[in-house]
């Protein structure tokens, strides 16, 4: 097992106020991988409290100062890459190939994509040149609550934690219990790069602990947050007392929009994408709308594809996908499988259980639906899971109603190759970002949703702008 640590708080490493451990479970083999200690309310409060000090200096420290931190970190955190896939491989599963890979490389890819944005973000901006004396100013939003999810652990810390820093906030990060311990590699990053005291804290706790003291409590000005559309709803709900500012990653059903024109690898790089991560990534295209004219084909094609994704131990090397998180989730998946067959969805490829081979582990096994309609739970409902629903469509005016019929928001894709046609789609799609023929989203590109997939924009120049407040100064002084 990992050697336990401890709480981040005020630039040391310190004890939980009171005995309240949680095992750590390795979902390859189900047994327990490390254990954490579990704050409380007196832990919440001093690590608020150490924030809120900081902030008197750091909510005013130079351009320069932020900058020299977060290539430091950068740096560092380079440095402490195997560490950091070690973690994720062993606390939720991610094989050890895609976590040195896509896993630490989303949060370099990150941290660099923030210093670039942040070298030439304005702080201080004159309003117009027909005003000159009026100034619009940039200022950090002050204690921010940054709480993570366990399935994309350094893409979601590094997002909220380098575009809070980099405006200028204090914080308190609460990452998800189920997977704390790439987090806590993370804290010894910002540690060693010499972050301020108090700048950045960490308190190890779950939703209905520290996550709900965070969101009401009155000295934190601002909630990120990343998980389910469940949680989000209840964090808005406990921050509107204290009126905080809340930025919310939440869930999503995306479709994938396949006309006739889509390109000879559509289909292989759309099942493919839905079970990268074991089917764990709210931006997922979990359901594939297929044009009537080439739906058999490939609704054959993608029951192929998936029947050759390999299940494995995250900690054996390969591109197969690992495990689900933990049993809650792999009994949320079986459940869903099943009530897919129930409700009259053709079954494809995988279905209920364990792959062959696998007794133990919390391991799905790569499934498609074929014929499934939006009026089934596995059309409407967030499955997280190697789970596709494939559905029909004639015209275009019908896939984009499909597309659209969705509580959902996040991510949706489109596949043809007629250029005039993927543009006027994308503009009716309700969605925050649109992803076309393969084509991923640039450096410095916002992610976030519409509707019930969350209100924040994170990544670059927005992202920082997330943690940012605008003062309007009239009379300014300009000799």
């Amino acid at each position: 097992m990992i050697e336990k640590r401890d709480f981040y708080i005020n630039g040391k490493w310190v004890a939980p106020a009171a005995a309240n451990d949680c095992n750590v479970i390795d979902p390859s083999t189900e047994e327990v991988c490390a254990v954490i200690s579990l704050g409380d309310q007196a832990d919440t409060d001093a690590a608020v409290a150490a924030a809120k000090d900081a902030f008197k200096t750091w909510g005013f420290s130079s351009k320069a100062e932020r900058l020299e931190l977060i290539e430091s970190i950068l740096e560092i955190y380079n440095r402490r890459s195997e560490d950091l896939a070690q973690a994720m491989c062993l606390e939720m599963g991610a094989p050890i190939d895609l976590s040195r890979s896509s896993q630490v490389g989303a949060g370099s890819w990150h941290i660099k994509n923030f210093i670039r944005a942040f070298k030439d973000f304005e702080f201080d901006k004159m309003l117009s040149e027909r005003a000159p004396n009026d100034r619009l100013l940039y200022e950090p939003v002050g204690v921010t609550a940054l709480i993570t999810p366990w399935n994309w652990p350094m893409n979601q810390v590094t997002l909220k934690v380098m575009a809070a820093a980099a405006a200028g906030c204090t914080m308190v990060l609460k990452p998800s219990e189920v997977a704390p311990l790439s987090s806590i590699v993370w804290t010894e990053i910002m540690d060693e790069a010499g972050t301020p005291a108090g700048v950045y804290n960490m308190v190890n706790g779950d939703g209905m602990g520290v996550g709900s003291q965070l969101t009401s409590h009155p000295d934190v000005d601002m909630v990120s947050f990343t998980g389910s559309t469940r949680a989000g709803i209840a964090i808005s709900k406990a921050a509107a007392d204290t009126i905080k500012r809340v930025a919310l990653e939440l869930g999503g059903k995306g479709a994938n929009i396949l006309f006739e024109d889509a390109d000879d690898k559509a289909v292989k790089r759309g099942v493919l994408h839905m079970m990268q991560n074991t089917g764990q990534s709210c931006n997922a295209p979990s359901r594939m709308l297929v044009q009537s004219s080439i739906y058999d084909r490939v609704v054959e094609e993608a029951a192929e594809v998936a029947s050759k994704v390999q299940v494995g131990p995250a900690s054996e090397e390969g591109r197969h996908i690992g495990p689900v998180v933990n049993e809650l989730q792999w009994n949320k998946i079986q459940d869903l499988i099943q009530k897919g067959i129930d409700e009259g969805a053709r079954l494809v490829a995988g279905g209920t259980g364990r792959p062959d081979g696998l007794n133990k582990g919390y391991f799905v096994k790569p499934t498609v639906f074929a014929d499934v309609t939006n009026d089934m739970t596995i059309g409407r409902e967030e499955i997280f899971g190697p789970v596709l629903s494939i559905m029909k469509f004639d015209t275009e005016e019908e896939a984009i109603e499909i597309a659209n019929d969705t509580v959902y928001g996040l991510t949706n894709y489109i596949q043809t190759q007629d250029g005039a046609r993927a543009n006027r789609v994308a503009r009716q799609m309700r969605s925050g970002m649109v992803e076309m023929n393969g084509t991923s989203r640039a450096a410095g590109s916002p992610f976030g949703g519409y509707k019930q997939s969350g209100n924040g924009r994170e990544g670059g120049i927005l992202g920082i702008e997330d943690f940012l407040e605008v003062k309007a100064v009239s009379g300014w002084s300009n000799d």
